[in-house]
């Protein structure tokens, strides 16, 4: 009996045949359960009902949401109960939306227009069914478990890099070598995509020498640091093509991807590689991308330090959600792959421009398994500017639509329906630029234009259309209340879709035509300005404004209106509020630090002269960092002094090498700021230590701002930046058209100066004037005229050509025309001496050009002694490279 029990040695009991049985017959039983469940509901649903009933209908769904929400946790059956309720005003509304809304085909041009409108709103209501789905409830996956030095698998950590600066990298690589993991088991490697064969041998001189350069000098870092340095021949499949060459040239198990940006904390290797050892075809690790600045909407608006930022729902939320269906994907930074899988497929996939997300796509369709560990372990930099910001966007948006239309999840083999479901509902995301454009812009065509784009009377619009927005911002704000507040969603949006319309055009057009743009970072904003991209925002404004005040002026006296317009010009009104938002988002602040920092917790020693003293560091980034006495004495009054900075050993008894710092002016009681000096390969190691030693602080601040916003506080918060926000951008073009117009003014002035001084001269001296404590120093090389005198020639290096548009440059930074040029300087020249002698030389030659002609030329302006008349020689009028040599000598 027992041998027939077990089937014979190693084939499956009867007993386990039992149960799958009866577990695949349950999990049908569920499912038709469900079905018949969903049709009844369904049929219920979509009776027709008045305006009345559908109000007192909603208003009890309401009511049980918000008994759900305070009485019950917010996970298991409750849950359930919830997201139901709010499913079933969303249906209703649909139905209605539907079958009593839409003009009637005898009017086609209203009927067209609203069934655009009514598209667009379906996609978001197919948006939100698929994320009900996703998230309905996120996996809280265990810790990995800890595996002992000899078990854990060995590891290649690859920086591919492309034109970030040394300082970047450096603090990179070092904060890479610095992982908790044996020396023996890891290898950091800079692949670097800005000195390979092919950008060394550019055809254009100057490119050449700088692809070299960088070469060398990312060489000379590598080889201080002790990592390994890589490079290849051709620039080819962009980030894909280069992490490919990294596995060609390695061989560990595991390979760790960190975007040059992306500075790991020492424990991510230990709190991550253990799960691969839990399932042999996990392919992927995945953890959140955590960032050090603010985007350009948590810079503009204030929020970075208060707000959760717009990535942590992604990681926070959908990708635990995608994690319980085996959907989880790679994000190209801040992941572990297993090499045995990344083989299989041909390396990294370099297709479509987001290879993060393609490679993923092809191993789930393999049947590898992936995970995703709710723990920041890197912190990095996002765009600071908000062009970089949208060019990063629309990279991003690009990638999912060749992904969707290049290798279309629904008839891709291999994936289940969920994953299919997981993979369609990430890449038709990328359309919401489209509805939002449609959801701005379509009351403008009723009130402006007359359109019927939208059936309704007064009552339905409450009953149906206000009971389904404030349904779906119940669902959203249970869903994502700690990490999205009420509105932000709209405003990403809208400000994203602007530009990105476009961007899905094109990639519609010719899906292979997009090509990889590596995204600006490290950008520095010193003053405050209108983005380059905020004319269509200002014009959106705009047109929404006179939109309310049409639809407002026709309500109240144009005889025949109805109540439509009252509806329509309150959602006007709404759009009006976000449009105001944006164009506090396009008002770019100035940065309030040089370099980002983040939260740390580390003792150390400092020592300034022949003082001596325990701190405990604040906040620390590449360029400094705030310290506090430990013994709460205050700070000495020791600015512009140098110190250094040693870091108290770690609990392995590993020490560092001591910051140089010198002690900047923001020293406040026991507080003092301190500017961290030019650093050695030694000291980046010490940097990487205070910085990503510890993530702890890190997240403690990340936890500090998932702070809940309720509907009624965070609509109220929202209204007030669409009153205040639109004050400051009009009060930032307003600055921006009185400097434009100075400079408009001031040039049409002196532009017969410059005309006049732009000719190359004959010989030039380089400028020999000592460094004092009154030295101008503007960024700009002029050369020193030689004066044509008497006097001996001073001991100077052989003179050197001057080109005319050299010379331009100097004229016009000295006249203060324009900026001079970056990285370049001038000591010892007063702009004001050489203004007047420029006005004088100008003068000058104005009047010997009008007694050639025979006539009296008008005067420049007055100069503190008139020259006297000076006669041009034969020779110097022969000779260009003489010419105005007089002219020069009496000026």
């Amino acid at each position: 009996m027992r041998a027939l029990a077990q089937g014979g040695t190693g084939a499956p009991s009867l007993t386990t045949h039992l149960r799958k049985a009866f577990g695949r017959a349950a999990m049908g039983l569920v499912w038709s359960v469900w079905c018949l469940s969903a049709a009844l509901a369904l049929g219920y649903l979509t009776q027709p009902v008045g305006a009345t009933a559908q109000l007192a209908l909603c208003a009890a769904a309401g009511t049980g949401m918000i008994a759900l929400w305070l009485c019950c946790p917010q996970r298991g059956l409750p849950r359930m109960a919830f997201l139901a309720l709010g499913s079933l005003v969303v249906v209703r509304y649909v139905y209605w939306r539907l079958s009593g809304t839409l003009p009637g085909l005898d009017d086609p041009v209203s009927f067209g227009l609203g069934v655009i409108l009514a598209s667009a709103e379906l996609y978001c209501v197919l948006i939100l069914s698929v994320s009900l789905i996703i998230n309905a409830e996120p996996l809280e996956r265990a810790a990995a478990p800890s595996l002992s030095d000899e078990a854990l698998p060995t590891v290649d950590v690859f920086i591919p890099s492309y034109n970030e600066s040394t300082q970047i990298l450096a603090v990179t690589l070092a904060a890479a070598l610095n992982l908790d993991y044996p020396a023996s088991k890891i290898a950091v490697w800079l692949l670097d995509d800005g000195g390979t064969d092919q950008k060394c041998a550019d055809a254009d001189p100057a490119k050449s020498a700088a692809a070299r350069g960088r070469r060398a000098e990312l060489q000379a870092l590598c080889r201080d640091l002790g990592a390994r340095y890589l490079t290849r021949a051709r620039n080819e499949h962009a980030k894909a093509g280069n992490l490919n060459n990294g596995l060609k040239a390695s061989t560990a198990e595991i390979v760790l991807v960190l975007d040059a940006d992306h500075a790991p904390f020492r424990s991510f290797l230990r709190e991550t590689v253990g799960l691969f050892s839990t399932d042999p075809r996990l392919f992927l690790v995945q953890t959140p991308h955590v960032f050090l600045n603010p985007d350009p909407i948590e810079r503009n608006l204030r929020t970075f330090a208060s707000m959760p930022s717009e990535n942590e729902m992604f990681y926070a939320v959908t990708q635990r959600g995608l994690d319980k269906w085996n959907g989880s994907f790679f994000c190209g930074s801040a992941a572990l792959l297993r090499r045995e899988a990344l083989d299989e497929v041909g390396g990294f996939s370099g297709i479509t421009i987001t290879e993060d997300c393609e490679t993923a796509f092809e191993l789930h369709s393999r049947g590898w398994t992936s995970a995703f560990i709710d723990k920041p372990l890197i912190a990095g930099l996002q765009p600071e500017t908000f062009a970089d910001f949208i060019g990063q966007r629309a990279r991003w948006c690009q990638g999912m639509f060749q992904i969707m239309i290049l290798k279309n999840p629904l008839a891709k083999r291999g994936l289940k329906p969920i994953q299919r479901l997981g993979y369609l509902s990430s890449m038709a995301y990328w359309f919401f630029p489209l509805p939002r454009l449609i959801f701005m812009l379509a009351p403008l065509l009723h009130i402006f234009f007359d359109v019927k784009i939208f059936v309704s009377s007064i009552d339905e619009a409450l009953a149906f259309t206000a009971t389904y927005v404030v349904a779906n911002m119940m669902i959203q704000n249970y869903l994502y209340g700690r990490v999205r507040w009420p509105w932000v969603s709209e405003l990403y949006e809208y400000v994203q879709g602007v530009y990105l319309a476009r961007s899905i055009a094109s990639v519609l057009v010719s899906p292979r035509k997009p090509s990889f743009k590596v995204t600006n970072k490290g950008v520095s904003l010193e003053a405050d300005h209108l983005s380059p991209l905020a004319w269509p925002f200002f014009a959106i404004f705009g047109a929404l404004a006179a939109g309310c005040a049409t639809a407002a002026w026709r309500y109240l006296y144009e005889p025949g209106v109805t109540s439509l317009m009252l509806v329509v010009g309150l959602w006007c009104l709404f759009n009006l509020v976000i449009a105001g938002v944006a164009l506090g988002v396009v008002a770019e602040r100035r940065q309030a630090e040089r370099s980002p920092s983040l939260p740390v917790a580390r003792r150390g020693r400092v020592t300034i002269g022949s003082l001596a003293f325990d701190v405990a560091v604040q906040r620390a980034s590449s360029d400094g960092c705030t310290l506090r006495r430990f013994d709460g004495t205050p700070w000495p009054e020791t600015t512009g002094a140098l110190g250094s900075l040693t870091l108290q050993p770690r609990a392995d008894g590993a020490a560092f090498e001591a910051l140089v710092f010198r002690v900047s002016g923001g020293v406040e009681g026991d507080f003092g700021s301190v500017a961290f000096e030019p650093m050695a390969s030694g000291e980046f190691r010490a940097l990487a230590e205070l910085m990503y030693g510890d993530a702890d602080p890190l997240r403690g601040f990340l936890a500090s701002r998932r702070r809940y916003r309720d509907l009624l506080t965070g609509s109220l918060r929202f209204l007030a930046w669409g009153v205040t926000e639109p004050v400051r951008a009009f009060a930032y073009a307003a600055r921006a058209l009185r400097t434009e117009t100075k400079a408009v003014i001031e040039t049409a002035a002196i532009a017969p100066v410059i005309e006049s001084v732009t000719a190359p001269v004959a010989e030039i001296v380089p400028l020999a004037v000592p460094r004092t404590e009154t030295a101008v120093s503007v960024d700009v090389v002029v050369a020193q005229v030689a004066p044509v005198a008497a006097s001996p020639e001073p001991e100077t290096p052989s003179a050197v050509p001057l080109t005319a548009e050299a010379w331009e440059v100097a004229m016009r930074a000295l006249l203060g025309v324009e900026m001079p040029a970056p990285g370049m300087r001038v000591d010892g020249l007063d702009a004001k001496e050489w203004r007047a002698c420029i006005h004088a030389l100008a003068d000058a030659e104005r009047r010997m050009a009008a007694r050639d002609k025979g006539t009296v030329a008008p005067h420049a302006p007055a100069v503190a002694e008139q020259a006297a008349p000076i006669v041009e020689t034969h020779s110097e009028r022969r000779d260009p490279q003489s010419r105005g040599a007089r002219f020069r000598s009496a000026a």
